[in-house]
This record gives C-alpha cells, sequence and structure tokens, in this order.
C-alpha cells in the first residue's frame, strides 16, 4: 500500500491534533521513527498522535516476545471495547509473509498486536508513561487519543506501519 506524496508532506506541516468530531479516516499511518499515528482520509491528514511502542521498537516484528512492533501493510480489523487497554483495535498481524518468514527461522511470528490506550486505571499516568517504551510491541496512545482514534476508524481501514 503506497500512501502518498509531496501533498502528504505538506499536510503533514498543517495537521491538527485531532479529528473533528465525526470525521472517518480511510487509512491511518504509523511512523516508528516519529512516535506518530496519523489519521488520514483522501491522502490528507485529518489528524496526528503521539505513540509508543514496546520496549525494543527498532525493526520489524519477528516473534513472540521480540517487543517489536510490525513494519508493513495490515488491516485493522476489529474493536475491542472490553480489553485490558482502555479500548483496542486490532492490527491483522501476522500477514501470510510474516508467517512464512516466522516459519523459516523456526520461531512462533507472535500476534495480538493492537493500538490501544493506557492500562485500564492508569490513564491518568498517561503523560509519564507515553515517554516509554512500555508495551509488547503495540502501538499506546492516551486514553483520550484513543477515544479519538476510536471514533474515527472503522475495521476494515487499511493500516501502514513504517520505521
Amino acid at each position: 500500500m503506497r500512501i502518498f506524496a509531496g501533498a502528504f508532506l505538506l499536510s503533514l506541516l498543517l495537521a491538527h491534533a485531532g479529528a473533528a468530531e465525526g470525521e472517518k479516516a480511510d487509512a491511518v499511518l504509523v511512523v516508528k521513527s516519529e512516535k506518530r499515528l496519523y489519521l488520514l482520509r483522501d491522502e490528507q491528514v485529518l489528524a496526528s498522535y503521539r505513540v509508543t511502542f514496546g520496549g525494543d521498537p527498532k525493526g520489524h516484528k519477528v516473534s513472540q516476545g521480540d517487543q517489536r512492533t510490525p513494519e508493513g501493510a495490515y488491516v485493522l480489523d476489529y474493536k475491542n471495547a472490553s480489553s485490558r487497554y482502555h479500548r483496542s483495535i486490532h492490527v491483522s498481524y501476522p500477514n501470510a509473509a510474516d508467517r512464512k518468514h516466522a516459519e523459516g527461522l523456526g520461531v512462533d511470528p507472535g500476534g495480538d498486536i493492537m493500538i490501544h490506550g493506557q492500562p485500564n486505571g492508569w490513564g491518568w499516568a498517561s503523560l509519564a508513561l507515553q515517554l516509554f517504551s512500555w508495551t509488547d510491541g503495540c502501538i499506546a496512545l492516551s486514553d483520550r487519543d484513543m477515544d479519538r482514534v476510536w471514533e474515527a476508524v472503522d475495521p476494515g481501514t487499511p493500516i501502514e506501519i513504517r520505521p
């Protein structure tokens, strides 16, 4: 999935903190090196949010427990309002290529990669928690930002995760 070109960079510079109420994203972009999640509509940035990742965020996820967030093209395939974290949206990792690569290495590719808020009951600590890489490979936002992403994203929305 290739999202954007020069217009994207300009829209990044002009992006506001949150999507307007009711605006739906048709794609999500996560740039790990920037620690940002972007909600997109028609290749324009609707909103941008600070995110954090796992304890070893550089590189593509290869195996269960490696503390990495996958990189590549996936789909946000379902929402979970009753997760251990403030809401969660599932990323379709591992795909067929991820499974094949892991099989070749003789490892379990892992799974259960989510976009989610803070651990339930810890929303008050999000300012501090967002300064650290604390997930097991998921993409974490503050609870307030997770609420905005939750409302803007429907199951079936493509997500691209870049280094």
